[in-house]
C-alpha cells in the first residue's frame, strides 16, 4: 500500500511540475521602429505572461530600453489545442494594449491582439529562443 501511495504522489507531483509548452524564452519580429526583443513566459497565477527580458536595435545589438522588465503579456489563459486566449499584450513602439491570444504551434507564437472592438488588429509570429 506504501508504495502505491507514494508512486502516486510522485506521479503526481511530476505532472503538476511540468512546463506548459509556451513557457520560455521568445523573440519578437521587429516593431515599428525596427526593434526587437526576448519575451519570457512563464505562470502568473492561473494565466500567463511575458515579460520583455532584453531589447535589441535594427542592427540586431543590445540596447538599453525602460521597457525591460515591464510585463509585455498577462492573463492568457490556456484554451487546449495550443491556443491562449483572453489575454492582453502591450505594444511598447505604439504604447498601446491590446485584447489578446495567442497560437502556439511548435517554436513559433502566433500573438494577435485588437483594440476598440477589433476595429485595429495587429499580429506577430515569435519565435522560441533555445
Amino acid at each position: 500500500m506504501k508504495v502505491i501511495l507514494a508512486t502516486a504522489l510522485m506521479l503526481w507531483a511530476g505532472a503538476a511540475l511540468a512546463a506548459d509548452p509556451v513557457e520560455g524564452m521568445w523573440k519578437t519580429r521587429p516593431d515599428d521602429n525596427g526593434n526587437f526583443g526576448l519575451i519570457q513566459i512563464k505562470p502568473c497565477g492561473p494565466a500567463y505572461c511575458g515579460t520583455l527580458i532584453q531589447s535589441f536595435n535594427g542592427s540586431g545589438a543590445v540596447m538599453q530600453s525602460d521597457n525591460v522588465g515591464k510585463q509585455i503579456v498577462w492573463d492568457m489563459q490556456a484554451a487546449g489545442s495550443g491556443a491562449y486566449e483572453n489575454g492582453q499584450v502591450w505594444a511598447p513602439d505604439r504604447d498601446k494594449t491590446y485584447s489578446a491570444s495567442m497560437q502556439l504551434s511548435g517554436d513559433a507564437l502566433s500573438v494577435s491582439g485588437c483594440v476598440l472592438g477589433g476595429l485595429i488588429c495587429r499580429a506577430q509570429d515569435w519565435t522560441r529562443v533555445k
